[in-house]
């Protein structure tokens, strides 16, 4: 206590020069006008500043959310689009719009997102694979598809409580039906070696017709995703090694090397397809074979 009096008692010009430098000021501003002008008009200017920079503070911490979103949010747009370019002929034949809606709507009741983030990723090797923060525990389960904003991104493979491994496309032993937008024919999408933005659909027909630019979607055939999903876009055309249909190269639409956040496709009549599958293939292996997996 002492030694705060002392301090007081040393410095105590300073202390009333600073109040009546306070006093003088609330008077000049107060009771000037031009003054006060000023002093608002500063004042705002700088609380807007602070304003702005909390706002852009804000919204960063709020980036990992809002890109959860956007990815969810471009797989249901693309499902709907897909759907709406299926129906749209049979609707202006059968004169019936509304019946179509809701018929693309019965389709996404069964489509269920399941956010993700990526928390481990390879590329540059030829079993890549992919680690996200989404388990049993979120309600994901082994062959599910894994898709995000850009495209088609690989199928659970291994699950724990609370993380999955997920075979991404850029891996050897990835095998996707995928299809040719709006022509029909359809053939399976495998990856051999980097580049990571390179992979090739085989076994097209000799008869398809196609150019280059044309897009790639998932073609719905396979027990894992629905159809209309993009994959990317042809880029070039070569003979498979018999001769008998065509290898197409296909540029992915997806960058896996900036791959963050995904969603991996609960769709329930998938998994009841899947689930059947497996019964009809362990029903016809030999009485001797044991039928589990």
């Amino acid at each position: 206590m002492r030694n705060l009096l002392a301090f007081l008692a040393k410095f105590n010009h300073w202390f009333v020069f600073i109040i009546l430098e306070v006093v003088s000021l609330a008077l000049l501003f107060r009771y000037n006008s031009y003054q006060g002008s000023v002093w608002f008009s500063t004042a705002n200017y700088v609380a807007g500043n602070i304003h702005e920079l909390n706002a852009g503070v804000e919204a960063y911490f709020h980036l990992n959310q809002l890109n959860r979103q956007l990815t969810q949010r471009n797989l249901q747009l693309e499902q709907q689009v897909r759907m709406l370019l299926e129906k749209q002929a049979d609707s202006i034949a059968a004169n019936d719009t509304s019946a179509t809606r809701r018929a693309g709507y019965e389709m996404l009741k069964g489509l269920e997102l399941i956010s993700a983030k990526v928390v481990d990723n390879s590329v540059n090797r030829s079993d890549n694979l992919i680690t996200i923060n989404k388990g049993e525990a979120d309600g994901v389960k082994k062959d599910m598809g894994v898709a995000c904003g850009t495209g088609v991104v690989g199928i659970v493979y291994l699950t724990s409580k609370h993380f999955s491994i997920v075979i991404p496309l850029l891996n050897i032993k990835s095998n996707v039906s995928c299809s040719i937008k709006g022509r029909g024919y359809f053939g399976y999408l495998h990856w051999k070696n980097p580049p990571a933005d390179i992979a090739y659909l085989d076994d097209v027909p000799r008869h398809a017709r196609f150019k280059r630019g044309d897009e790639i979607v998932t073609s719905g055939y396979s027990s894992v995703f629905p159809p209309g999903i993009r994959v990317g876009k042809i880029i070039n055309a070569f003979n498979s090694p018999d001769g008998l249909s065509y290898r197409l190269q296909i540029r992915l639409s997806t960058d896996f090397a900036k791959l963050r956040d995904v969603c991996v496709i609960n769709d329930n009549s998938i998994i009841e397809r899947l689930e059947l599958l497996r019964a009809a293939q362990d029903s016809i292996k030999p009485q001797g074979e044991s039928t589990k997996r």
